[in-house]
């Protein structure tokens, strides 16, 4: 992962990373990809489905939401509405 900013003063610095990817994404994505989301801009490429469904979990994370069901309370896990060329994503909230 590269370096970015953990912190700012109205909330965390998010990162959506591509962690798994199955037949054919439309939007090209592939793993490893990152979407860094600082609160004031958006870094990366992003398919504009996978960002809406899962931008709900980057607000939430942003601003100290924790997801209980999850094992890390600073990542959660988002898979693109594309069912039959699925993208995974991890949401990550950095602390440090």
């Amino acid at each position: 992962m590269t370096d970015h900013p953990p912190y700012t003063s109205d909330g965390y610095t998010i990162v959506a990373r591509v962690i798994k990817q199955e037949g054919h994404c439309a939007a090209c994505h592939r793993v490893g990809d990152e979407v860094v989301f600082d609160g004031q801009t958006v870094q990366g490429k992003v398919c504009i489905h996978a960002l809406y469904s899962f931008l709900p979990k980057v607000f939430a994370l942003r601003y100290g939401a924790d997801f209980p069901w999850a094992e890390d309370r600073d990542v959660a896990t988002h898979a693109c509405p594309d069912a039959w060329n699925p993208v995974v994503f991890e949401i990550r909230r950095l602390r440090d």
